[in-house]
């Protein structure tokens, strides 16, 4: 693969000084998924401080018990619980469905659960389960709740994307590698990929609803990211590549800049290196793939394709994604 100037310009980004944000998130209310470790913990942990109502989005019940225990013992905050695993579209699907009854409107949305897998997996959706859990399941997750955070005056979504983006893969033939020998980090390539175009797309669309979204890569930060590839995936992980990356906690102080820095209000489509407005790999720019995956992420999602149209003008809520009012 041959790079560009600007396709390495993640390089000078990662020794950048990060931006903070001291704002109040006072009377905000903030959805995180993936919130029991890693990024999403530390997320939470920010937006806790700064006064955020939270509802994280988790897979596993008592990991998210004791997520939320932390966080109203370490900082008083108001925490709910929802399950839900991106392997099973109707598990998204479900828990948009909880998140509608808990409040009338969101002002973050921010989409941390990820998955690497050194194997090819299908969910019982039909989809490789990694691009289904990093990119489709978000994708999902932000549209059923679109019309909320377009109820905010100032709804901000933040996809946890990655430097991973870079591997490529994205092959709008072969989404679920039945035809390609299926490599793990080419896979999480695609889901990346994918989901930065996607972000491209919804910007443009969301243009004059006061809603923005963007795309983050996290840091070279400790998460626990491909634990589910096995006992030597996971001693090589936390035993060699664990002592080169940094504490999440970055992430975190990232996160809560994106989520209310009052000079990104207007900022939308992007690509960020933690806090540094960055361009993605030319592969993520190309706008006939970026249109065809946004068609194709509708469909894998079974929401009808006049659903953004809908959500925009207040016509479709509930807790299957679209009714007509």
């Amino acid at each position: 693969m041959k790079y560009t100037k600007d396709d390495l310009n993640f390089l000078k980004a990662r020794r950048a000084e990060q931006h903070v944000s001291t704002v109040s998130m006072q009377g905000k209310t903030c959805v995180i998924s993936g919130a029991t470790s890693g990024v999403g913990l530390e997320a939470s942990k920010r937006l806790a401080k700064g006064g955020a109502e939270l509802i994280l989005v988790c897979r596993d019940a008592k990991k998210a018990d004791n997520a939320a225990s932390l966080l109203r013992n370490d900082h008083g905050a108001k925490v709910h619980v929802v399950t839900a695993d991106f392997s099973c579209l109707d598990d998204v699907r479900r828990a948009a469905g909880q998140i509608r009854e808990m409040t009338d409107s969101l002002d973050v949305l921010i989409n941390s659960a990820g998955l690497h897998c050194t194997r090819r997996h299908l969910t019982r959706d039909g989809n490789e389960l990694v691009f289904q859990v990093n990119h489709v399941a978000p994708f999902l997750m932000t549209m059923l709740l679109l019309d909320l955070l377009i109820k905010s005056p100032q709804g901000r979504i933040i996809q946890v994307n990655s430097e991973g983006h870079r591997f490529g893969g994205l092959n709008l033939n072969d989404l679920d590698w039945t035809k390609r020998p299926y490599m793990g980090l080419r896979a999480y390539g695609s889901s990346k990929t994918a989901q930065i175009m996607t972000v491209m797309v919804l910007s443009e669309r969301l243009k004059g609803t006061g809603v923005t979204i963007n795309a983050m890569h996290p840091g070279g930060v400790r998460t626990n990211i491909g634990n589910n590839n096995g006992i030597l995936y996971r001693a090589w992980l936390r035993g060699i590549v664990w002592h080169f990356l940094k504490d999440a906690a970055i992430s975190g102080e990232a996160l809560y800049y994106l989520s209310n820095a009052e000079e990104l209000a207007q900022t939308s489509g992007r690509y960020f290196f933690l806090t540094q407005d960055i361009k993605p790999m030319a592969h993520a720019m190309d706008e006939q793939v970026r249109a065809a995956i946004w068609e194709k992420t509708l469909s894998l999602t079974g929401l009808p394709f006049e659903f953004l149209n809908g959500a925009i003008g207040g016509q479709f809520s509930g807790q299957n994604g679209y009714r007509k009012t």
